[in-house]
């Protein structure tokens, strides 16, 4: 029986670093829930280009749907998307979960926020587990992050303070609903 494990937290705290550890130690399979940011010509499209990132920036309806696929273990290879760092974009098809992979390893910032779309993707994971570390180190591994893919470091500072930190505040407040919080 396939375990779908989610792993949580505010954004720079580490949760892909932990994810694909965790994946590689069981034999499973990391699925980014970054791979459903929606595109930035739709987030311009809608006015939400500024606030990339935060929850209703991103396709949680088409992730809990992905998820749902995989609780049923299809027998055929499930692809799913990912994220390019380098492209700041979305990616289809880069993760794919044969159907003899026993454990998948999703992460993202909001898998435990209470609203329907989120609620959904909460329904189709075993085990949420929210990760937790010192907020100095978690936003200057933000501020390095936006800083290497382009951003000055005035602006990604700025990005860091407005954007973040505001998702931030909103992921930690959820940390009561996780089946268990870890210290990294």
């Amino acid at each position: 029986m396939r375990r779908i494990i989610g792993i949580t937290g505010p954004p720079g705290v580490g949760k892909s670093t932990f994810a694909k550890r965790l994946a590689a130690e069981g034999g499973g399979v990391q699925l980014p829930m970054d791979g459903f940011h929606l595109a930035d010509a739709t987030l311009r499209r809608l006015g939400l280009l500024d606030r990339k990132g935060a929850p209703e920036t991103f396709d949680a309806w088409g992730y809990a749907a992905l998820l749902a696929r995989l609780r049923g273990e299809p027998p055929e290879v499930v692809y799913a998307p990912g994220f390019e760092r380098g492209l700041e974009q979305p990616v289809a098809g880069v993760v794919a979960v044969p159907p003899d992979v026993g454990l998948v390893v999703t992460e993202g910032n909001y898998l435990l926020v209470d609203l329907p779309e989120w609620r959904a993707v909460r329904a189709r994971l075993d085990e949420v587990w929210f990760l937790r570390c010192d907020e100095e180190v978690r936003r200057s591994r933000l501020v390095a992050r936006h800083i290497a893919f382009g951003k000055t470091p005035e602006d990604a500072e700025r990005w860091v303070a407005r954007v973040d930190d505001t998702n931030a505040a909103l992921v930690a407040a959820t940390a009561g609903r996780a089946d268990r919080i870890i210290e990294v």
